[in-house]
């Protein structure tokens, strides 16, 4: 069979076989040092596994990743897709073709949908390459080497095959791996809110179904390859695949079909409904039947099967569209699933990249309406989603495309790992039964990697409740929209600006992150100037995306004018807003519009985060503080950081860790933290105010601070030195 590449020397598929008798995993750590090694195993392509690394060709972050997809080499003769209305068995062989996951981040390219909760790690939105030899397991457990053979590649292609082939008469052993106890966030009870949240939207008539996850997160001793080969000796998935990239690793072990084409035909087989399945053959047997007939799990599953029909109505000829199978109960590692199956034939002219973009995000793990659902997602998350519920697999120009869905897949970035875990939910899903079924999905897979839970997050229940995540209207009020772009407020005194290193320093870290751009090299020199003009008052600095470039502004205007004490008032915000200060303030407002004072931010479960416009601190024993740690998920304020320099040097305890909202209740004082009011006192809605002297002593000394840091003005001399 002969291929042509869509530039370049004409391809002839090459197979060679391979007296081996190698598991897939040890066949794995063949590859296991070379560049971007995979392994795709279970399953995929008729069954058995693939196995590559060493790509030809890398897709760069700036690529359409579904594009890519069809940039595929021709095969002489016969289009890849072969004519329409036939349909194609699995292939004989693969050759090589495009490997790697779509993130679940991607959904913002193909829908608009509200932003998601701050991001914990920055792996990229997808991985792609292109390789043009494999190593596959047939179904018959024969070993062949695969290769898209050209001259201009021969010489490295025998090589490479010379390589493994002495790789294979000596292979490596697995290293040892551990990790650390896994915490979820947010824990059981926390997520129990969420659902009950998502449970109100519903009843509401906002959508009918939500895909609700919580995340595990951990810290990995030794290498992502050997934690996979472990879980896949034990587990043997359907659907099982790593990729290693220097960005990252992801080891999925997921049950799920998510896209599947052969020739023009294409099939899903989406998973909605879930039970444990026991090791005794009684219990697993009472578990299946108890799923069987359970009117939630069917009706939950029957709801995404008619989301799969009308996304693969996008792109499929309506009257081929079949339900294949309708909730059957299926085994999987440790569970029992109800899955389904939805088969079409596409269009003419139909690619492997509209086919994805019809259908991505997987509708098992958004929701129905699909946009409703991830809209509603974004809202009570806690922690916006990565690779997990996107797809992983290949499109190969002999092959087709194969995709599953990212569930119970590990990540890892560094030394983090992290698993998310979720479900369903719908009218009558029960929160505590949704939270539990999180466990019953992790379990397995904690199980088979030799680790454990960290119980004390998993069983924390707040002393003191978090309020429910507000109904703010029919369509979730977004979190910010990092479009609008960000700023800091800077406060200027005898025409200086106060710690504007400190606040250039925290625009420029998040110019960088959102924009990949930098400051203008001349802003500091024109934040001095403008400054002279004011006496007292507040600079302000916003900077935004602007046709690909990034646009700064500034502004003066007097001091705002604060009531005192100040009142707060909890509002839960899975998640939290993040590490920048958004311009987009209509989250914030919506609720402040809902509280008679500012609004207290704090998580699922009951951890204060900041307030509306400052940061949170609490007096313990009369000279210990406690605030908030700056974990991703609050602002790092500039001022924060200045007041615990102070309270240390006063010989106060400063201490930063989780607050949780029952504790800021028993608190002494309670002060807020900000760029133009330096120290604040305040209080909770409902509590009594009281005398603040820790508070008026650190004011006095930031008040002492600030004049000091101001100094004499002196327009007429250039720019004043800054404060060391």
């Amino acid at each position: 069979m002969t291929v042509k590449p869509q530039h370049g020397q004409p391809v002839t598929l090459a197979r060679v076989p391979l007296p081996w008798a190698l598991s897939v995993p040890t066949a794995l750590l063949l590859v296991r040092d070379d560049p971007r090694p995979f392994a795709l195993a279970g399953r995929w392509a008729g069954g058995g596994a693939l196995i590559g690394s060493a790509p030809v060709r890398v897709a760069p972050a700036e690529a359409d990743p579904f594009a890519l997809l069809d940039d595929q080499p021709a095969i002489a003769g016969c289009s890849p897709r072969v004519a329409a209305g036939e349909v194609q068995p699995p292939p004989p062989a693969v050759g090589g073709g495009w490997f790697g996951w779509l993130g679940y981040r991607l959904a913002r390219h193909v829908e608009r949908t509200d932003p998601p909760p701050p991001t914990l790690g920055d792996p990229p939105p997808f991985q792609l390459a292109f390789y043009d030899h494999l190593l596959r397991l047939d179904a018959n457990g024969q070993w062949w080497f695969e290769a898209l053979w050209t001259e201009g590649r021969a010489r490295a292609l025998e090589l490479r095959l010379q390589t493994l082939r002495q790789r294979a008469a000596t292979p490596p052993p697995p290293r040892p791996f551990a990790t650390e106890p896994w915490r979820i966030t947010p824990s059981a009870a926390g997520h129990e809110l969420a659902v009950a949240a998502c449970r109100e939207r519903i009843h509401a008539g906002d959508l009918f179904q939500a895909n609700i996850c919580a995340r595990l997160d951990s810290r990995l001793a030794g290498e992502p390859i050997d934690l996979f080969a472990a879980a896949l000796t034990r587990l043997q998935p359907d659907r099982a695949a790593f990729f290693s990239t220097p960005q990252g690793a992801v080891a999925s072990l997921s049950p799920e079909l998510f896209l599947e084409r052969h020739g023009r035909r294409v099939r899903s087989a989406p998973i909605k409904g879930t039970r444990p399945k026991p090791p005794r053959a009684a219990a697993a047997a009472r578990a299946r039947r108890e799923l069987e007939r359970s009117d939630k799990d069917r009706a939950e599953n029957i709801m995404i099967v008619d989301l799969v029909r009308n996304d693969l109505g996008r792109v499929c000829i309506p009257t081929t569209i079949e339900v294949d199978a309708l909730a059957e109960v299926r085994p999987h590692a440790g569970v029992w699933h109800l899955v389904s199956e939805v088969s079409g034939r596409l269009r003419d002219g139909v690619g492997d990249a509209e086919l994805v973009r019809a259908a991505f995000p997987p509708g098992s793990v958004s929701g129905a309406p699909k946009v409703a659902a991830m809209n509603v997602v974004a809202e009570l998350e806690s922690t916006a989603r990565q690779l997990y519920t996107g797809a992983v697999g290949f499109a190969s120009p002999l092959a087709g495309l194969e995709l599953s869905v990212a569930i119970r897949t590990f990540e890892f970035q560094h030394d983090r790992a992290w698993l998310g875990v979720g479900g369903g939910i719908v009218a009558d899903s029960e929160a505590a039964a949704e939270a539990a079924e999180c466990m019953v999905k992790a379990a397995p897979l904690l199980d088979a990697i030799g680790a454990r839970l960290a119980s004390p997050a998993a069983s924390h229940r707040p002393s003191l409740s978090p309020p429910p995540v507000l109904r703010l209207a029919p369509r979730p009020t977004p979190r910010p929209d990092p479009s609008a772009g960000v700023f800091e407020t800077v406060l200027v005194r005898r025409g200086r600006p106060l710690d504007l290193t400190a606040h250039l320093r925290r625009l420029r870290t998040s110019v960088a992150a959102l924009y990949g751009d930098d400051l203008p090299g001349e802003l500091e020199t024109e934040l001095h100037v403008a400054s002279w003009r004011l006496e007292t008052g507040r600079l302000r600095i916003d900077a935004r995306p602007d046709d690909g470039a990034l646009r700064t502004h500034v502004t003066l205007s007097t001091l705002p004018v604060r009531t005192t004490p100040t009142v707060l008032c909890p509002t839960t915000v899975p998640g939290g807003l993040g590490p920048h200060k958004w311009a987009d303030r209509q989250l914030l407002s919506a609720l402040a519009a809902q509280v008679r004072g500012e609004p207290l931010l704090c998580d699922l479960d009951g951890l204060v985060l900041e307030a509306a416009r400052a940061n949170v601190f609490a007096v313990e024993d009369g000279c210990s503080l406690l605030t908030p740690p700056a974990d991703g998920r609050i602002l790092p304020g500039v001022t924060r950081a200045r007041i615990i320099d102070l309270a240390m040097a006063l010989g106060l305890h400063v201490r930063e860790e989780p607050l949780e909202l029952a504790r800021l209740a028993r608190a002494e004082e309670v002060f807020l933290t900000g760029s133009l009011s330096g120290v604040e006192a305040a209080h909770l809605d409902g509590a009594p105010g009281s005398d603040a002297p820790v508070a008026a002593r650190l004011g006095a000394a930031w008040g002492r601070w600030a004049n000091g840091a101001a100094g004499p003005s002196v327009p007429d001399a250039g720019p004043a030195p800054l404060p060391a």
